[in-house]
C-alpha cells in the first residue's frame, strides 16, 4: 500500500492499554490531597472528560479546582498543588510507549514517510509532550485539548493531514478505536486500521469502535507491511 503519511492515536495505540483498575488507582492518588472519596473523584473525572479533552476547563490547576468545587469541596492551594502533582505523576506513567513504538516510527521515517499523532487527550499530555521519546519522531501532532475538538470531528483528521502535507486519502490511520476514531478517519478518506493487540480487551476507552469490521493489525510493527517508501514507487515494503 503506497501512502505518504501514517497517523497514530496515542493512548492504547502507541502506549499500552489502560485497564479500569489503573484509572481507579490513579484517581485515588489525586483524590487523597483534596480529601474526597475515590469513587466521587473518579466519577467527576469521567464526567468531565469531554470538557477536559477539549481544554475548556483551563490548565490542570484550574481544572482540578473546578472539579473539586463540583464535588462540594473548596481545596486549599496546598491541597490543590499536591493533587495536581499526583495527577501529573500518574499520567506520566501512562505515557510509556509500547516496546515496538519507537522502532516502528523510526522505520517509517527511514522510508521517507511522514508520521503524525492525533490524540484525544487532556492538558497533561500537551504539557509533557516535549519530554517524550516519541516527540522527535513525529512530524506533526494534533491534540484535542489544544484544538478544542474531539474525535471523530472531521476537522481533526483534516488538520493532521494538512500538517503532514498530505491529502487524507494519502494517510493511514492506526488506532485502538477510542472516540469512534476509525469510523471518523474513514469518513475523511483515510485508510483506517484497528490496532487490536493482546491487551486490547483490557483498555478502558471512551466510545470505542468495538464493532469495527474493517482491517486490523495485531502489533505496531505490522504497519510496516502495509506501506511502501514514497521514493521506492512500487517496490515492496
Amino acid at each position: 500500500m503506497s501512502v505518504n503519511a501514517v497517523v497514530f492515536d496515542f493512548f492504547g495505540t502507541l502506549t499500552p492499554s489502560t485497564p479500569a483498575h489503573v484509572w481507579d488507582e490513579h484517581a485515588a492518588r489525586s483524590a487523597a490531597p483534596i480529601g474526597l472519596p475515590v469513587r466521587t473523584w473518579r466519577t467527576a473525572l469521567d464526567a468531565s472528560f469531554p470538557e477536559r479533552a477539549t481544554g475548556s476547563l483551563g490548565d490542570l490547576t484550574a481544572t482540578f479546582r473546578t472539579l473539586a468545587r463540583r464535588c462540594g469541596v473548596e481545596p486549599t492551594d496546598e491541597a490543590l498543588a499536591a493533587a495536581c502533582a499526583a495527577r501529573l505523576t500518574a499520567q506520566r506513567e501512562l505515557f510509556v510507549l509500547r516496546d515496538d513504538a519507537v522502532p516502528t516510527l523510526r522505520a517509517l521515517r527511514a522510508r521517507g514517510l511522514r508520521v503524525g499523532v492525533l490524540s484525544d487527550c487532556t492538558v497533561e499530555l500537551a504539557q509533557t509532550w516535549p519530554q517524550l521519546p516519541v516527540a522527535d519522531l513525529v512530524d506533526a501532532r494534533v491534540l484535542s485539548c489544544e484544538e478544542g475538538r474531539r474525535k471523530p470531528d472531521p476537522e481533526l483528521f483534516r488538520l493532521i493531514a494538512h500538517h503532514l502535507d498530505a491529502a487524507p486519502e494519502e494517510c493511514l490511520y492506526i488506532g485502538d478505536g477510542g472516540g469512534d476514531e476509525l469510523a471518523g478517519a474513514s469518513r475523511c478518506g483515510m485508510r483506517a486500521f484497528m490496532l487490536r493487540t493482546s491487551d486490547w480487551a483490557d483498555n478502558d476507552a471512551h466510545a470505542r469502535d468495538d464493532d469495527w469490521s474493517g482491517p486490523s493489525v495485531s502489533a505496531l510493527t505490522e504497519v510496516l507491511t502495509l506501506v511502501t517508501s514514497p521514493a521506492a514507487g512500487a517496490d515492496p515494503a
